[in-house]
């Protein structure tokens, strides 16, 4: 009788610890969203990501897809100056983030003509006429900002890449980019 009443107390205590109530638990939607301070020196400003990723506070970052099932997506900086554009979206678990992770893989200025099309794809036909092709010694750019994912809600962070402040020439003809992206809001 003893160890019956034992074992239901052990089973009790068990089933408590692992039940949780230490936050929201489930899956909600996060979206990063692009917009542009542009590089005022050219037509077009292509620039390519290849991974936006969020940073839970237990240390853990979780990648967010591209639209398209695209394995990098593509954007126009001058098509983003009065508009926004869906960089990453996908399921994070709720519970609290502290930064977002956005690596930049390549740019090109394009100084002649606008390119056609969407402000950001899977991939963006160049304009024709002179362009550039921007350095990107250090793509990666790390967002500190906390933020707190809901339980079954949806989540939209705003980022502003900052052409003008991005990008330099550095002589002979030659850009080099330090992305300056900063986080405008999350909703």
């Amino acid at each position: 009788m003893r160890s019956r009443l034992l074992f239901a107390c052990v089973a009790a205590l068990a089933a408590f610890a692992c039940s949780s109530t230490t936050g929201p638990s489930g899956t909600s939607s996060f979206t990063v969203m692009l917009k542009d301070s542009p590089f005022s020196d050219a037509k077009s400003v292509l620039i390519t990501f290849s991974e936006v990723s969020a940073h839970r506070a237990e240390g853990e970052w979780i990648t967010l897809p591209f639209a398209e099932a695209a394995t990098s997506r593509t954007c126009d900086l001058k098509k983003l100056v009065d508009a926004q554009d869906v960089l990453g979206t996908g399921p994070l678990t709720a519970g609290q983030y502290t930064m977002v992770r956005v690596v930049v893989t390549s740019a090109t200025l394009h100084f002649d003509n606008a390119a056609a099309g969407a402000p950001c794809a899977a991939t963006v036909t160049a304009p024709e006429g002179r362009s550039a092709a921007v350095d990107v010694p250090s793509g990666e750019v790390r967002l500190n900002r906390n933020f707190e994912v809901d339980a079954d809600s949806a989540t939209t962070m705003l980022i502003d890449f900052d052409g003008d402040r991005s990008i330099h020439e550095t002589g002979n003809g030659r850009y080099m980019m330090q992305p300056v992206i900063t986080v405008v809001s999350v909703q």
